[in-house]
């Protein structure tokens, strides 16, 4: 009989710091009508100096282990903000979680990264490598950004979601029931961060400090996520045998209201179904399906029975979807994260 994942645990983290369009317009000179209108975005929260990414990994995490009644035996976090270039983040998450000697590893996709997670850990089980696997985006994005750009400035925030998948069987509530994937490294100008990497650190010349923070091309970032999310979503939908008016929700990446409500309109799905979560926590990379699965989920949005579609667009370019019927979950409110207080990097706390 064949394996599939079935989704069985949520949780989510944001950080205690809330940032309101007001608090941005003495950077900017940009007024929070204007914000709201061209994002959706009212407010998104940012770490307080001492947290990281682990940091936020681990809240998120714990909460979903307790959702799903138990542990796990592998680990996947996707980020685009690491707590280091190398060693990975993943083992440390694990170690601070009690899991022991489990496989960990991070996927690097940017905002397509919790999809691709999910993969990662649906092939996993497929193939008899785990019977459980923790899958975490987690990015913090606010120790990136130019203050003076407003293309990035007024968009991300910071944050965590986490989901735990069992091995189950394909006609269970909560099985994954397909993907589809794809990129473009074509266009991987489109959103960069220049520095850190041996690409600069092989160059001729000198470095500055803009290569640390992240740029993007927002119109032409706009016009290729609609694009490849509508496609990879009817693309996997077929695959399936949905048809768009089948489907109850859909929890799209959070980068921006006016690219949700595009996406929606291109599959032919009314806007009402899509799940918005942004409002609140801005972009949040890695972490915004799970985050808007969380909310969603808690308010009452999403319940047993429905067919969901989540769909993803991020640098690279990557983009990714992936779909189930939602399951009974016990899923606790969308939280701040603790503050970190580590007296090591070794999984100790104060």
């Amino acid at each position: 009989m064949s394996r599939s994942a079935v989704l069985i645990g949520l949780g989510a983290a944001v950080p205690p710091r809330a940032v309101d369009n007001a608090e941005l317009e003495r950077h900017l000179g940009l007024d929070d009508h204007w914000i709201r209108s061209r994002t959706g975005i009212d407010r998104r929260h940012w770490a307080d100096p001492g947290t990281a990414t682990g940091d936020l990994a681990v809240d998120a995490a714990r909460r979903a282990l307790d959702s799903a009644g138990g542990g796990a035996d592998m680990l996947v976090l996707a980020t685009s903000t690491p707590d280091h270039p190398m060693p990975a983040t993943a083992p440390y998450v694990a170690a601070r979680l009690g899991l022991g000697t489990v496989a960990a590893f991070d996927v690097s996709v940017a905002c397509a990264g919790f999809v691709y997670g999910l993969a990662s850990a649906a092939g996993a089980i497929a193939a008899g490598i785990a019977e459980r696997v923790l899958v975490v985006g987690a990015d913090i994005w606010s120790t990136r950004l130019d203050l003076k750009d407003r293309s990035t400035a007024i968009i991300f925030g910071d944050g965590a979601g986490a989901a735990v998948l069992r091995a189950g069987d394909p006609s269970e509530p909560g099985a994954l029931l397909g993907f589809d994937l794809g990129g473009d490294g074509a266009l991987k100008d489109l959103a960069l961060v220049p520095g850190g990497g041996s690409r600069q650190r092989s160059a001729p010349e000198g470095t500055s400090e803009a290569d640390d923070h992240l740029t993007m091309r927002g119109k032409e970032t706009f016009t290729h996520a609609v694009r490849r999310m509508g496609e990879s979503s009817a693309q996997l939908l077929e695959k399936i045998g949905w048809s768009a008016a089948e489907v109850d929700r859909v929890a799209g990446h959070q980068a921006n209201s006016r690219i949700l409500h595009t996406v929606a309109d291109v599959l032919g799905v009314d806007r009402d179904r899509m799940l918005i979560h942004l409002d609140r926590v801005g972009n949040t990379s890695a972490a915004s399906i799970p985050l808007a699965l969380t909310d969603a989920t808690v308010h009452g949005r999403l319940a047993p029975g429905h067919r969901v579609l989540m769909t993803s667009f991020g640098g690279g370019l990557s983009w990714g979807s992936a779909a189930l019927t939602w399951p009974s979950l016990q899923v606790s409110e969308v939280l701040h994260a603790e503050p970190a207080a580590h007296s090591d990097e070794k999984g100790t706390t104060a």
